[in-house]
Formats: structure tokens, C-alpha cells, sequence
């Protein structure tokens, strides 16, 4: 890499840690292409983004930002995972890293917050926004059903009253 890549991959890695707001950091040495593939392909169905940079380039890339944190965590064969969504990415290392015991994962950077290995687990067991979201539609949809339900109860009630009364009269 000559000295113009190396300036577009930090130009590139400190736009991408301006704009996130969850990064993770894990080892994957031992870990096969095909997995990596995979791997891949599960962050980028989740809504999140994994990505092998050299750790100088990335601790560069670093200076100045609010994920800052991380800095320590890169030494050895790391990969950083990050996502929008605070929730994708851990989710997405948590899972892969239970199938593969190759995977480790080293902690990670929620904005300006550090966070240890159980700290990105306990992240992962969130539910994401989208989960929030139909949530409370969820609730805000209840009380008017129940509304409704009750306002048709009693008409519905005395219905069954009359039809008895005539079921009575006809026998």
C-alpha cells in the first residue's frame, strides 16, 4: 500500500467511525474464507458492516473520534464490525462468535462509551429499533382494539338476550 491508499483507507475509516454509532472489535485468526464469507454476509443482511483493516491505519483513523476506546483493544489479526443500528452489529458478532470459537470478541465502542466483551453480548440481547418500533405500535394499537371490543360488547350482549328471549317464546 503506498502512502496515497494508506491516506484513503484512514480518510475512509474516520468517516466511517463519525458516522456509526456502534463499533465492535474481534480476532478471527483461524477463521476460514468461507466463514469470513459468511460472516460478511450475515452483518450485511443485519444492517451492518464488517471490515479487516491494518491496526495502525485504524488506531490513525482513531485520533479524535468518540470510539477512541477501541484503540488498545488492536493488536493481532482484528476486525472491526460496525453498524447505524446500535444493536446490529453486536447482535451479529454475538451470534457468529457462539458457532465459531475461533471468533473472539475483544469489546467494542458505543459512541463515546467503551465496552467490554460482556458489554457487547448484553448489547446483542437488546431487541433492534425496528423490534422497538413494532412494539409500541403494538401498544399503542391495544387500547383502541379494547375500545372498540367494548363498545360492541353490550350491544352485543343484549342481542344475545333477545335471541334467547325468542328461542324461549318459539319452544
Amino acid at each position: 500500500m503506498d502512502r496515497a491508499e494508506k491516506a484513503q483507507a484512514v480518510a475512509a475509516l474516520k468517516e466511517v467511525f463519525s458516522k456509526t454509532s456502534v463499533v465492535v472489535v474481534a480476532h478471527y485468526s483461524g477463521l476460514t474464507v468461507a466463514q469470513m464469507q459468511k460472516l460478511r454476509k450475515q452483518a450485511r443482511a443485519a444492517g451492518a458492516t464488517v471490515q479487516v483493516a491494518k491496526n495502525r491505519l485504524v488506531k490513525i483513523a482513531l485520533d479524535g473520534e468518540s470510539a477512541a476506546s477501541i484503540g488498545p483493544l488492536l493488536k493481532g489479526p482484528t476486525l472491526i464490525a460496525y453498524s447505524d443500528d446500535p444493536v446490529a452489529a453486536p447482535k451479529v458478532a454475538a451470534t457468529f462468535a457462539k458457532d465459531h470459537d475461533k471468533f473472539v470478541i475483544l469489546g467494542g465502542a458505543l459512541g463515546a462509551t467503551a465496552l467490554n466483551p460482556d458489554g457487547v453480548k448484553s448489547l446483542a440481547t437488546m431487541p433492534s429499533l425496528d423490534e422497538l418500533r413494532a412494539k409500541l405500535v403494538g401498544l399503542i394499537q391495544a387500547p383502541a382494539t379494547k375500545i372498540a371490543q367494548l363498545q360492541t360488547a353490550p350491544a352485543a350482549k343484549l342481542a344475545r338476550v333477545f335471541g334467547a328471549y325468542a328461542n324461549k317464546d318459539a319452544a
